[in-house]
């Protein structure tokens, strides 16, 4: 059965005591796991060290490290028990992002089909209430000639009304 490659945001802690190129080489071997499995690294950022909301392994700071990588969910399960085994890794999450993306883009496509109020043209308060003054002087011209062909038809009907019986 073929599954569906997703995308996964993986971040895990680091010792703080490991060295720059200990990390390297943990990060190209986390990096090696993803891309002999199947799987894709999409990028991997080393947001550096960081101080611990709360003390873990004795430790209050550590080396945060965030890779961006399209796997099956299989392969995310191997990586996951790797980063649990490893003594080096704190602590870590993994998180997956292609469900975030679509609400993101159905989000994003939402905004872009509604009409910017900033991105119509501008009326001047002015220019726009002259018009509208000339419409309503306009008005009672046309309305009174109306009114004074309506009025001998109404002279000329017939004035009686009969009962309505029930």
């Amino acid at each position: 059965m073929d599954e569906i490659k997703r995308s996964y945001e993986v971040m895990f802690i680091v010792r703080p005591d490991m060295e720059e190129a200990d990390l390297d080489k943990l990060i190209e071997g986390f990096s090696g796991n993803v891309t002999n499995g199947g799987g894709e690294v999409k990028s991997v950022e080393k947001m550096g060290r960081r101080r611990l909301a709360y003390t873990v392994r004795k430790f209050n700071d550590g080396l945060y490290v965030l890779m961006t990588i399209g796997a099956v969910g299989s392969l995310i399960g191997e990586i996951e028990r790797r980063l649990r085994v490893s003594e080096q890794v704190i602590k870590f999450i993994t998180v997956r992002m292609d469900e975030e993306e679509k609400r993101l883009a159905k989000v994003k496509a939402l905004r872009d089909s509604k009409v910017k109020r900033s991105a119509l043209p501008q009326q001047q308060p002015a220019a726009a209430a002259a018009p509208a003054a000339e419409s309503t002087a306009a008005a009672p011209e046309t309305a009174a000639p109306a009114a004074a062909e309506l009025a001998p038809v109404e002279a000329s009907a017939p004035a009686e009304i009969s009962p309505v019986t029930a």
